[in-house]
């Protein structure tokens, strides 16, 4: 059972994607239960999708193995040094992205790959079979996410300010061509397909204006992801040569970082947005500190004492261990947590034959798993609510039969005011729908008072009481494995 509902929700959009039933084009997600084949190809379509996901610990293997691998040949590093940096990115947050069944282990294989190809392009950038595999693996980077395009132009850019504009000029055709060429193509098609240019995130979470909270956030998760090789870098500044090494690898970091101020920071799960700037930076950080030896005047390790050498081997031996032993710490796997959203979706489930709508900013669990005609409410995997945001006119459309979402409130505490003001405004147009249209406050359940999911069911139908009694009869629990209480008991016993 996946511990998190952002997490799934991303299966859900590649599934309904893949079935020719998105929810960018259709605006609701999956099939409604009146069409049998339909939903057949919607359920098949998210098993390929989850199995994708399964895939993820082969991929974060073969990255790892790519970095030790191009540490070893581009740079020449010795073997301890390759080793270390590919153990802490083995022992990395990947496998909790796995574990999520997040792809981005897979994004992670490319970028880390183009980036290898950046490495070899700015020593060869006549070669034109070199220049047609970098653009190459770098339009498949972008493909596997968005952002990729723009982590593709920084390490173009790196090359650039390796070789020079002129010597540079090659490259850039080569890159122009593929991009414009095959990439054009596949932004023709997918904008013919879906009806809009970006994925629907993308709207939601652009709004035409600069987030300095994610920019802080991608800040944060650079520094988290890559704290001990970043340290390191004021090493590059003993020479001229060594600094335009690190001013190298630091046009993609920093680009890539900057490039979130763009967006708001939703779904941003163990910094998984900022996840490719990691084997870039270990791969960057042999090639800042070719040379420190010779650049300090200090003696080749050969050349010391027995006991000096013993010490200096022992030194480094416990740096290592104690950076990779913090590390395997810091994203050791953990049991995927009970999550109250999947109870509820199993038991909405059995009614997944009646037709009814669920509308909900949960869409993920409940979605997947309850099989309902389903509403983004947030506007994550919904076009017309990503660029015009939830009205009541889309709720009395969608004529929903349960609304569920997430509030940092209860009727504990009903003045707690959500950090988010679209939030806010999302939580108040449902509740404001609920009201009106008399429906009944089957949960409100959260650990604590000031976050809670609340269950609504619209009362009437022939399944409302069994539904509302089934929610109040679940052994509800957060994302996190804690237990929860059902605060509408407190104040709405009397239903």
């Amino acid at each position: 059972m996946p511990q998190s509902s952002c997490a799934t929700s991303s299966t859900w959009r590649r599934a309904t994607a893949w079935s020719g039933t998105s929810a960018s084009r259709r605006s609701t997600a999956p099939p409604t239960s009146s069409s049998p084949s339909s939903r057949r190809r919607w359920c098949a379509a998210a098993c390929r999708s989850r199995r994708r996901c399964a895939a993820s610990p082969r991929r974060r293997t073969l990255t790892v193995l790519l970095l030790y691998g191009a540490i070893r040949r581009l740079h020449g590093a010795p073997l301890p040094l390759a080793l270390a940096c590919a153990l802490f990115l083995a022992w990395g947050p990947g496998f909790r992205y796995a574990e999520l069944y997040f792809a981005t282990p897979f994004f992670a294989l490319l970028g880390t790959a183009a980036w290898a190809l950046a490495y070899r392009l700015r020593e060869r950038p006549e070669s034109r079979r070199l220049a047609l595999l970098f653009a190459l693996t770098c339009l498949a980077t972008g493909l596997a996410r968005p952002e990729g395009v723009f982590l593709s132009l920084f390490l173009l850019a790196a090359v650039v300010f390796w070789v020079g504009p002129r010597r540079a000029l090659g490259p850039a055709a080569v890159f122009a061509a593929v991009f414009a060429g095959l990439g054009g193509l596949f932004f023709l098609w997918r904008w013919s397909y879906f009806g809009h240019p970006l994925p629907t995130p993308f709207y939601k979470k652009g709004g035409g204006t600069l987030h300095w909270k994610s920019l802080r956030a991608s800040l944060d998760g650079l520094i988290q992801l890559c704290l001990p090789w970043l340290l390191a870098a004021p090493i590059a500044l003993r020479s001229r040569d060594a600094l335009r090494r690190l001013l190298f690898s630091l046009i993609p970091v920093g680009g890539f970082t900057l490039l979130w101020v763009l967006l708001s920071n939703e779904m941003n799960v163990l910094y998984r947005f900022q996840y490719v700037l990691l084997p870039i930076v270990l791969l960057s950080f042999p090639d800042w500190a070719s040379g420190l030896a010779a650049d300090l005047g200090l003696p080749p390790l050969a050349a010391l004492s027995p006991g000096a050498r013993r010490a200096a081997i022992a030194s480094g031996a416990t740096l290592a261990v104690a950076v990779l032993a913090a590390q395997a710490v810091l994203y050791r796997p953990q049991s995927q947590a009970r999550d109250g959203r999947y109870d509820a979706a199993r038991l909405l489930a059995r009614y997944s034959s009646r037709g009814y709508t669920l509308v909900t900013s949960e869409a993920g669990l409940l979605p997947l798993y309850s099989r309902w005609h389903s509403v983004d409410s947030w506007g994550l995997n919904d076009l017309e609510i990503a660029r015009h945001g939830l009205s009541q006119g889309r709720l009395e459309r969608e004529h929903p039969q349960i609304i569920v979402f997430h509030a940092f409130r209860s009727p504990l505490a009903p003045g707690a005011v959500d950090a988010n003001p679209d939030w806010a405004r999302m939580v108040a147009e449902l509740t404001s729908y609920g009201e009106r249209h008399g429906y009944v406050v089957a949960a409100v359940y959260g650990h604590d008072p000031y976050e809670t999911h609340t269950y609504l069911v619209r009362s009437g139908s022939p399944d409302a009481a069994a539904i509302v009694a089934g929610l109040r009869a679940l052994d509800y629990h957060s994302r996190d494995g804690l237990p929860c209480v059902n605060f509408a008991l407190w104040t709405y016993a009397r239903r």
